[in-house]
């Protein structure tokens, strides 16, 4: 597979979407395409045409305001239709502006309200353990999302039974709704944060593909695996790229024509 023409195919429907309604979330979206591709074309044990097969790898998006990203790649590996993406955040879509399982194959859980679904995603690990299944759980989360004390009520629990099933990969652009991470409530050093809660740590470049997978490959000696992945908020578009005001903003016609044009649209 082109990974960078993936990427830019990605990106380029997640803006389409957006556009399309008028509203979510841009900034987010755009910055955790190569997370979400890494797993779903690469790491992850699925099956488009067996949605709910039982020894699947189950992912959960915890920053839920992203899933145009999740929207896009789903629809490229077949779950549904393509056509269906124009649906976004309208009433009668399948396509919620926060992923919801009972809409969308697919999807696992619901998620969106921030802490809740890297919480979910212990309790799925859990599940495996208690099962004896060999499936793993992948979550992706925000780093202003970390702001939430749910992530570190989860981040303990993961260690304290040696959920090694599990693997929480932050989406660490440096940004949020309001501001910086630092301006709104600062997270220190992360990593570090994680190490200290029982975590097999790793950092990689969040929109390097490789770099990611080989960070998800690392042996993590029986612990939960942190990934801190290093990314851009609204990675492709210039005129978007570390701007927290795109954090949720509409694009008017003219901004969408830019953005596509960088994308090789």
């Amino acid at each position: 597979m082109d990974y960078e023409k993936k990427a830019k195919e990605i990106r380029q429907e997640i803006l389409k979407m957006l556009f399309a309604c008028q509203s979510g979330h841009p900034g987010g979206s755009l910055s955790c395409v190569e997370m979400l591709m890494a797993l779903y074309y690469d790491i992850m044990n699925i099956d488009s045409k067996n949605p709910k097969k039982a020894d699947r790898d189950r992912f959960v998006l915890s920053k839920g305001h992203a899933c145009p990203t999740q929207y896009a790649i789903l629809a490229d590996l077949g779950y549904f239709p393509k056509e269906d993406l124009a649906g976004l955040r309208q009433a009668d879509s399948h396509l919620q502006g926060h992923p919801d399982c009972k809409k969308t194959p697919g999807i696992e859980v619901n998620t969106g309200s921030l802490g809740q679904g890297i919480s979910q995603a212990v309790g799925l690990a859990m599940a495996a353990k208690h099962a004896k299944a060999d499936y793993k759980i992948y979550t992706v989360i925000g780093d202003g999302e970390c702001q939430e004390g749910l992530v570190w009520e989860a981040a303990m629990a993961a260690a304290h039974y040696k959920l090694d099933n599990l693997c929480v990969l932050l989406d660490y652009n440096g940004l949020q709704i309001d501001g910086s991470n630092n301006q709104v409530m600062g997270l220190g050093n992360i990593t570090e944060k994680f190490e200290a809660f029982g975590f097999a740590c790793f950092e990689a470049d969040g929109h390097d593909i490789q770099a990611i997978e080989d960070a998800i490959e690392e042996p993590n000696s029986g612990k939960p695996k942190f990934i801190c992945c290093h990314t851009i908020k609204g990675k492709g578009v210039s005129f978007m790229e570390n701007q927290v005001g795109w954090h949720g903003k509409p694009m008017n016609e003219e901004q969408f024509k830019t953005a596509m044009k960088e994308l090789g649209a």
